[in-house]
């Protein structure tokens, strides 16, 4: 292709190319066809080949939930494209790896015919875009139709009973994919199996009997994604002499052998502040038992005892970060002046730090581990500046709806990179 070309180097000419790039005409000129979905499966964008592909247009499609653009068909019995594009949608989400479909039987509406389907055979792949947040922001979803091979070539070679070499391999491959899709399915079901006994096992573990006789106070706990369900954060609730107790926890891990730990610490910690009533107290009792605990070492916690008579907040930290006192008036403190070092940092013991401060009813007591707030490559201040702009800007918020809230607007409502454990208090 004719033309002068200009050639720099560097940073600089990668710069410089990436401007003169028309990244949506390209796009939209590509040959194969391509879709692309928000996370909550709504068709966002469509190129020229898809909508020539489908025989729809743009407007038929953008802004649409994808399986209300693409239903089954009514008239086949045994339709599962839905069902299987579903399944490796929110695969994609979870995983946040590409998904490669076996050939796919989808049958498209006729849009010329109201109620008709025209049969299609498709092989899909579905590729995840990750944001600046490390989650999964879009989901390109390509496809090449096959339905002439399908359709023309193989089942007439098989209703003659006899099949060429190409013809007879293209029918092993055709099969072998067919066997791959129903394997991705049991691996998918097994996979669903596993997280559900892991989501048991982790509510087991983390059950704060007390919690029910709180409605003021909203629990949430996200494993890390990717992850089995299983991690090392914990939030507990105990009821004290008046008033109660909330703490948070962080062990070091992930998996079963931190949760092993974490079940442990917390069981400790639970116990110790219901015999002792006093934050440092209880986190000194629960340092010395963490020295014997394998795996315990570097946990951080924090524990606030909340008198509702005379309405004060003692509180302790082991390594923790701060916990946040919200005002409705949308001033905040953070509970940063009683902080020691984590669980079994120190060569010795040593009595812990604890620091006390008045509170007004209507406050807001929000606990978390650092999963909420720290992302790679940040300053953990940034986060924790992101978490309390985000507090005074909906702290009348009941404690439900600021906890989903938090979890939405600091990108972990559908996991992140480390666990998250919340606590919400209403005062």
């Amino acid at each position: 292709m004719g033309g002068v070309r200009t050639v720099t180097s560097g940073r600089q000419g990668e710069r410089v190319v990436r401007e003169r790039i028309d990244y949506r005409a390209l796009f939209a000129a590509t040959p194969s066809p391509y879709l692309v979905l928000g996370r909550d499966l709504v068709i966002v964008d469509v190129n020229r080949a898809y909508l020539l592909a489908t025989g729809r247009t743009r407007a038929e499609l953008v802004g649409r939930y994808i399986f209300d653009a693409f239903p089954d068909n009514p008239a086949d019995p045994g339709a599962d494209g839905v069902r299987n594009l579903s399944a490796s949608l929110h695969w994609v989400l979870r995983s946040k790896e590409p998904d490669t479909m076996a050939v796919q039987k989808y049958d498209i509406p006729v849009t010329s015919r109201p109620g008709a389907f025209e049969e299609r055979w498709w092989s899909p792949i579905n590729t995840p875009v990750l944001g600046p947040d490390g989650q999964v922001e879009w989901i390109i979803h390509r496809v090449e139709d096959v339905t002439e091979f399908v359709l023309s070539r193989l089942p007439r070679a098989q209703r003659a009973g006899v099949l060429g070499e190409r013809e007879a391999m293209e029918a092993e491959l055709y099969a072998r994919a067919r066997e791959l899709q129903q394997l991705n399915e049991e691996l998918r079901k097994a996979h669903a199996r596993e997280r559900q006994i892991a989501v048991a096992l982790q509510e087991a573990m983390l059950r704060s009997p007390d919690l029910a006789g709180h409605q003021d106070i909203a629990v949430r706990y996200m494993p890390a994604a990717g992850s089995l369900n299983v991690c090392g954060d914990w939030y507990d609730v105990v009821d004290l002499p008046g008033g109660f107790a909330v703490a948070v926890g962080d062990v070091v891990g992930h998996g079963l052998e931190a949760a092993a730990t974490m079940g442990m610490l917390r069981s400790a910690l639970s116990a110790a502040v219901r015999a002792l009533h006093e934050p440092a107290r209880a986190l000194e009792v629960l340092g010395l038992y963490a020295r014997s605990v394998e795996g315990a070492l570097a946990t951080t916690a924090a524990e606030a005892v909340i008198d509702n008579r005379v309405h004060r907040i003692r509180y302790s930290s082991a390594g923790h970060l701060p916990p946040v006192l919200v005002h409705p008036g949308g001033s905040f403190d953070l509970l940063d002046q009683a902080t020691d070092p984590p669980l079994g940092a120190r060569p010795r013991h040593l009595s812990r730090l604890q620091a006390e401060l008045p509170y007004t009813p209507g406050d807001t007591l929000v606990l978390y581990t650092d999963g909420l707030i720290e992302r790679r490559g940040e300053d953990i201040d940034v986060g924790l500046r992101r978490l309390t702009d985000t507090l005074t800007r909906h702290t009348r918020l009941a404690p439900e709806r600021l906890a989903d809230m938090l979890l939405a607007r600091l990108g972990v409502s559908s996991g992140g990179r480390d666990d998250v454990a919340l606590v919400v208090v209403r005062l």
